[in-house]
């Protein structure tokens, strides 16, 4: 039998979370739904003086992602999905939040006026 790996077990801890949140019983609403309306919508705003962006991006090599690129002030804030629909981003990593656009918010919290530096690429 071969051995389960990180990715097998990962994979699998995910589906089980999904699963269980979004299935909650025949008379509720899925447990997910709510506050993950825009996870995939496009944005553009100033938030405290910082301009945050966020759109699809098809076709993106950044797996983490899920396929959607965040961006403050011009320069691309790496965020990843987490199983449970939450994100998080390389300045909050700690700190998770149900929405890209609100990944992009809590990094400007974070970074107190310093500019965001481009992370790079394996």
């Amino acid at each position: 039998m071969p051995e389960l790996s990180r990715r097998r077990a990962l994979t699998a801890a995910a589906v089980v979370a999904t699963t269980t949140a979004t299935w909650t019983g025949p008379a509720s609403t899925p447990a997910t739904a709510a506050g993950h309306h825009d996870s995939h919508q496009t944005f553009d705003e100033v938030y405290k003086g910082r301009r945050i962006q966020g759109r699809p991006a098809a076709g993106s090599g950044h797996h983490h992602g899920a396929g959607y690129a965040v961006f403050v002030d011009g320069v691309e804030l790496h965020v990843m999905r987490n199983a449970d629909g939450t994100w998080i981003s390389v300045v909050s990593h700690y700190d998770p939040v149900p929405t890209p656009r609100a990944a992009a918010r809590a990094a400007v919290d974070e970074l107190q006026g310093a500019p965001l530096l481009p992370f790079p690429a394996n």
